[in-house]
């Protein structure tokens, strides 16, 4: 499995002192090198330094999502956010999605806000080992075999939640997403796709061919969305 992956944690503590000019210039070409899960669907992300909202973390900088409103979206965000997730995780730098916060400054991009991310130097240990991953079991979030969805179990998700299932059939890993309860509304489908991005987003890392697309005639699963299948 990927080194990154299987080490990875998010970072909630940072030194605030701002990354310096070529560290940054770094970051916007990883961001400009994102690989799209759904490539008609146009995106945006921005750099900013102070974010707004409940439950925020202190960081130097943060990294605004934005997208036009398609179906596909949130998927989209996901996957492009955790390709940058894992290279902070790779480059020495900490990171960590906030669910909650949003930009200070309305003005800039005129697509929607979808979620931000929080990025910096550490000021807490950037990894872990495999025991410190608090997790699902394979056999909770899956069925059948393939060796891809581990990377799956092992990434992060809304409170931890891992609302995903996958099922392996003959190289396919079809994928599902809990139904959000009636209670919790619009943002619990937000986070159920933008997580389902994030997972696919490690499944693509594991993989030496990814095609992700929806099948006809795919089984259904009780108290699950289907949304989509890697090929």
């Amino acid at each position: 499995m990927n080194e990154i992956i299987r080490k990875r944690k998010s970072i909630r503590a940072y030194d605030m002192t701002e990354l310096d000019d070529p560290t940054l210039a770094k970051v916007q070409l990883q961001i400009a090198n994102c690989i799209s899960l759904c490539p008609g669907i146009q995106y945006s992300i921005e750099i900013v330094s102070k974010t707004k909202g409940m439950f925020g973390i202190k960081a130097p900088h943060y990294l605004i999502f934005r997208s036009e409103d398609k179906d596909g979206a949130f998927e989209n965000i996901g996957f492009i956010g955790q390709q940058m997730d894992l290279y902070f995780s790779e480059s020495g730098l900490g990171s960590c999605w906030l669910g909650m916060a949003k930009p200070e400054n309305k003005e800039g991009s005129t697509l929607p806000f979808v979620i931000s991310m929080a990025f910096g130097k550490p000021t807490e240990p950037l990894h872990r080992d495999l025991s410190g991953f608090k997790r699902k079991s394979l056999s909770e979030i899956s069925e059948g075999t393939d060796d891809r969805l581990e990377a799956a179990r092992l990434a992060p998700s809304g409170m931890n939640a891992q609302n995903w299932y996958f099922i392996a059939d003959n190289g396919k890993i079809h994928c599902y997403r809990k139904k959000p309860k009636s209670l919790v509304g619009l943002m619990s489908g937000k986070l159920g796709c933008i997580d389902m991005g994030i997972a696919l987003c490690h499944i693509m890392k594991e993989s030496e061919g990814f095609n992700f697309s929806n099948e006809q005639n795919t089984s259904e699963r009780k108290g699950y969305i289907y949304m989509g299948t890697v090929i």
